[in-house]
């Protein structure tokens, strides 16, 4: 009972108690409530201000997107311009090249027009060359005839040293003396042209006396006014003539040279028909022999011998045909090989004078007759023949050697040299000592036919006045 009572006021106490501290912690709350209410609305507002300006951030870049996208878009558009803009300005440009090109190439011709129009009145044509001119003194041509040209334009090729007036005026005088320079020139060129155009080997000295003779007129005729061609000029006019001299000389030489050339292939192309010939000689024989042969075993009696006979003769000349198959074969294979001949024509063209050749034929006596044809009234005599396994190689060697003895000095291939046969036999010997020589010119047509001319003229009538009359 007492227990029961001690807990029930025990619970009356704890429950007071509980009481007591519930209203102490509910007074507490009221005043931190009241306390902390103004920082309750400042959260509240500091959130209201973080999601405005939230919401005004997402505006602000929404805004900046758009405003970015709309700069690319002007970027863009910038660029596809510049680059139309860099298309016609590179358009422009190139067109504008093109015209300029145009434009310096007319000036150019109207320039070169100009300079013609007055190198013509000056003398100065065009130079015209033939296809077969050389070309080092075409090049050598064109350099003399611009230095001409240089000198008439620069005002040097024609002086004058007065001072002339026309009328009382210095300026008339001037332009007089500059037409009478004009017309001093052309004159002096077209006759140096006409001069040089038809220069040749023949008349080299006489076509030089005729420039320097026009060149000493115009300067005589001009004495009065002092208008003179200068000597400088001179100089290039007849070095001018010496080039086209030259060029014909050397045209001439090229054209003797490939006539060689086609003389040397003619001489191949003759041993090959040699050699073909010579081989189908070679068979012939060859089938005879063996026909004749066979013919033989067969034979007896006088057939027998009559065939025997054949036989041989058939195989002598079955080797005859044999060696001049292999002589041809070699010649053909050994285009220099050949021969060197040393022959003279008494009666065609006096004594001491002889002709150094050679040949490749496989009968050298051959090209001697040729040469003793119709074109020379006799024979020529051989006194020498050398064979020789480089005969071009020898006969320039002799050629060279009796270089101030040749009677054409012009044209190398005229092979004639006036010289003795001592000379020559003493040449050739330091070249090939086994060469033999025949130092004797039979000259047997011209001896005969001098003796029947003399003979003729001693057997001649006398004269009608040294005759005895018909009658007293």
């Amino acid at each position: 009972m007492l227990y029961e009572e001690y807990f029930l006021v025990a619970g009356y106490l704890l429950s007071f108690v509980l009481f007591i501290v519930v209203f102490v912690l509910y007074n507490k709350n009221s005043m931190l409530k009241k306390k902390y209410e103004g920082i309750d609305d400042a959260e509240k507002a500091a959130q209201n201000i973080l999601n405005e300006a939230n919401l005004e951030k997402e505006r602000i870049l929404h805004d900046a997107f758009v405003e970015l996208d709309n700069i690319k878009s002007t970027i863009r558009k910038i660029e596809e311009d510049k680059k139309i803009f860099e298309s016609e300005f590179e358009e422009m440009r190139n067109d504008y090249k093109d015209k300029k090109y145009i434009y310096d190439d007319l000036l150019d011709k109207i320039s070169i027009a100009e300079d013609k129009v007055e190198y013509i009145e000056m003398g100065f044509g065009n130079i015209d060359f033939e296809f077969d001119d050389v070309e080092d003194y075409k090049e050598a041509i064109i350099e003399i005839k611009s230095k001409q040209k240089e000198m008439a334009k620069n005002k040097i090729a024609v002086v004058c040293f007065a001072d002339w007036k026309v009328n009382g005026s210095v300026r008339e005088g001037k332009r007089m003396i500059n037409e009478n320079i004009k017309v001093t020139l052309r004159a002096f060129n077209n006759e140096c042209d006409v001069i040089i155009d038809h220069v040749t080997w023949k008349n080299y000295s006489q076509s030089r006396d005729k420039i320097m003779k026009s060149f000493d007129f115009y300067n005589n005729y001009n004495k009065t006014p002092e208008i003179i061609i200068s000597h400088e000029y001179l100089k290039l006019k007849l070095e001018e003539l010496r080039l086209n001299y030259e060029n014909q000389e050397k045209k001439q030489q090229i054209k003797e040279e490939q006539r060689a050339i086609r003389e040397q292939i003619r001489e191949e192309e003759r041993f090959e028909r040699d050699r073909i010939a010579a081989e189908k000689e070679e068979e012939k024989y060859k089938k005879l022999l063996k026909k004749a042969q066979e013919e033989a075993e067969k034979a007896s009696g006088k057939k027998l011998t009559q065939l025997n006979e054949e036989v041989e003769k058939l195989a002598i000349l079955l080797k005859e045909a044999e060696e001049k198959n292999q002589r041809a074969i070699s010649m053909a294979q050994q285009t220099k090989a050949g021969h060197v001949y040393i022959i003279s024509n008494i009666g065609s063209f006096g004594a001491d004078v002889f002709k150094i050749g050679m040949t490749r034929r496989l009968d050298p006596y051959e090209r001697v007759y040729e040469l003793g044809g119709a074109s020379v009234p006799f024979e020529f005599d051989v006194h020498a023949m050398i064979p020789c396994n480089d005969a071009p190689s020898l006969e320039n060697k002799l050629h060279k050697a009796f270089e101030k003895y040749k009677m054409n000095l012009v044209n190398n291939r005229r092979e004639f040299f006036k010289v003795s046969l001592n000379e020559i036999e003493n040449q050739v010997k330091r070249e090939n000592p086994k060469a033999e020589f025949i130092r004797t010119a039979l000259a047997e047509q011209y001896r005969k036919s001098e003796a029947l001319r003399k003979q003729r003229q001693e057997v001649a009538p006398l004269p009608m006045d040294k005759q005895f009359p018909n009658s007293l």
